[in-house]
């Protein structure tokens, strides 16, 4: 029997605020809460940014792959936590270190999304992040995110 533990759509919206077009994760391959978490994103290009990024040749916005990473790391943390997302609080994107784009991410390739906690202290999370397409890491990132409450 397998350990995988996975989620498809629905779940992923339980445990996401973002929406259409910003939700970036498509299913939930594998996770272990405290430890890592394995995603995906069918990049298509029905993408909007792939009008003007670029018109002649399309590639996904570097800065999207980072945040389909922090999706998967805000994932995570829920999991972790055993909480979802409220009117009350949030888990921002609140740093990136070490940040390397290696090849680009073009309509058609599948982005296999992998993040590790690396440390928490507080209400403060680190992560390690690869992106991977066919097997080779295409982005890499240390992230970290904090939970926040919000005024409504």
């Amino acid at each position: 029997m397998s350990s995988e533990k996975t989620m498809d759509i629905h779940a992923i919206l339980k445990h996401l605020p973002h929406r259409y077009p910003f939700l970036l994760i498509d299913r939930v391959t594998d996770y272990k809460e405290g430890e890592y978490l394995s995603a995906y994103k069918n990049v298509t290009y029905n993408e909007n940014y792939f009008t003007g990024h670029f018109p002649i040749r399309p590639v996904m916005p570097g800065v999207l792959i980072l945040e389909a990473l922090a999706q998967a790391t805000g994932i995570l943390a829920f999991k972790t936590n055993g909480t979802l997302p409220t009117d009350k609080s949030l888990y921002y994107f609140v740093g990136i270190d070490k940040a390397r784009f290696k090849q680009p991410v073009e309509p058609g390739d599948q982005l296999v999304l992998e993040v590790k906690l690396t440390k928490k202290k507080g209400p403060m999370w680190k992560f390690s992040a690869e992106a991977k397409v066919d097997g080779k890491v295409v982005t890499s990132a240390e992230l970290m995110c904090a939970e926040k409450d919000i005024d409504t």
